[in-house]
């Protein structure tokens, strides 16, 4: 059996398990730069406030309500993601994070009979030992999952807890009332292609053969018809698997052309890529950065440059990734353009246990990078320990234009969560 575990307005929950005083009030929290809603309260949701809108245009509601809208604070958010999914470890046979807020989790070996009794458990002691709560749906597979754990969220009944078992009637009930459009993987022109062959519900196409859903779509939409009868046949990707490029990109606090700001930008950004290159302990053969302009705003000169620089050897040292961006930074940057993002990626990664020597290798050679690399660990154990961005190589201006607008983040309520003795 497999289970989606799912955090109930995820943010703002974070935000409460450390302001109790938020509780029953309407909460939103803001995008970066405080531009718009991403995470909303219940009851902001009961007055009206949708996904996506902009924070100007709450002004009028901010009192009469007592809306609290808070700045995105993604430090804090992590944290408490990471503690969730620890305490699932702690009562299942894995956990596959699907998003910072979605955890997929195996029951193998489980007694079908006890199943329910287990989530409750599950759902019980995720709010106990976080405060964050949860909604918990289990089924054969993935796309049930899904469907189990949006009916444990909105129908009241199942009291977060929803286990559902394929060819119940039970089942076929819930199949019969979810609309095509809600089921996990299948978009909207498909929906519309669909309803084409009078289908209509998730039990539609749960009935359908899936051979000729193979023909007339796609193996994709075969796999969602299969799993919907019951039949695992869609597996997550490795969590742990290394990734082939690392970009860390954000858009500025204010328009700005001020040459040495957006420099401070792009070397903030480069470490940051840098740091997450040695966490999948891997290195980059080249350096890639780009500028934008903000095409929203015809009345001003447009121009969003990027360029590539190839690094003399793979790398993952801070210093060598630095150098390049600002090479490639040198080469793309001119005045007179009012930029509002910028961005580092790293390019064509491999293995750092597997990268291609020199034959020109030397002993000399060989001991300055295992001091290269000793000084990196060094730096991140540092940056893990005392907050991010306590050792750097250089140190930004405080103030400057691309610093995120964040007037009401909450402090960065965060432990190191793996040195906690283990939940019991």
């Amino acid at each position: 059996m497999i289970g989606l575990i799912d955090c109930n307005n995820f943010y703002v929950s974070c935000e409460r398990a450390f302001q109790p005083r938020l509780e029953g009030v309407p909460v939103g929290v803001l995008s970066n730069n405080d531009g718009c809603v991403i995470a909303r309260s219940n009851e902001l949701k009961a007055l009206g406030v949708e996904m996506g809108t902009p924070a100007f245009e709450l002004r009028p509601l901010l009192r009469q309500h007592r809306i609290q809208l808070l700045s995105s604070n993604y430090e804090l958010y992590g944290d408490m993601s990471a503690r969730v999914q620890h305490v699932l470890e702690e009562f299942s046979a894995g956990v596959e994070p699907y998003s910072i807020d979605e955890m997929f989790v195996r029951f193998d070996g489980f007694a079908p009979g006890q199943m329910h009794a287990h989530a409750q458990e599950l759902f019980t002691k995720v709010r106990r030992f976080t405060h964050i709560p949860v909604s918990v749906g289990i089924a054969p597979t993935r796309t049930l999952a899904k469907l189990a754990h949006g009916a444990a969220k909105k129908i009241p009944i199942y009291g977060g807890v929803c286990v559902l078992s394929p060819g119940s009637a039970e089942c076929e009930a819930l199949l019969r009332q979810v609309s095509l459009g809600d089921v996990w993987g299948v978009g909207r022109r498909l929906v519309e292609r669909l309803g084409l062959l009078c289908m209509q519900t998730a039990w539609d196409l749960a009935q359908a053969e899936p051979k000729q859903i193979r023909q007339r779509f796609s193996v994709t939409l075969e796999r969602t018809c299969l799993e919907l009868k019951g039949v695992p046949c869609i597996e997550m990707n490795d969590p742990g698997e290394a990734r082939q490029r690392i970009m860390t990109s954000r858009s500025f606090g204010r328009l700005t052309d001020n040459r040495q700001e957006i420099h401070q930008a792009i070397r903030q950004y480069a470490q940051r890529s840098a740091e997450k290159l040695r966490a999948q302990d891997s290195v980059a053969r080249a350096v890639y950065v780009f500028l934008k302009t903000n095409r929203h705003r015809p009345d001003l000169p447009q121009y969003s440059p990027s360029a590539i620089v190839e690094l003399p050897t793979p790398s993952d040292d801070s210093r060598d990734i630095l150098h390049a961006a600002s090479q490639a930074f040198d080469a793309i940057y001119r005045p007179c353009y009012l930029f509002m993002k910028a961005g580092v990626m790293l390019v064509d990664l491999v293995d750092a246990n597997r990268q291609q020597l020199s034959l020109l290798d030397t002993t000399e050679s060989r001991a300055d990078r295992e001091r290269n690399d000793r000084l990196m660990a060094t730096l991140d154990n540092l940056n893990r320990r005392m907050g991010r961005g306590t050792v750097t190589f250089g140190r930004p201006s405080p103030g400057a234009a691309w610093h995120l607008r964040c007037a009401n983040r909450t402090p960065r309520w965060t432990t190191r969560w793996d040195e906690l003795p283990k939940v019991r």
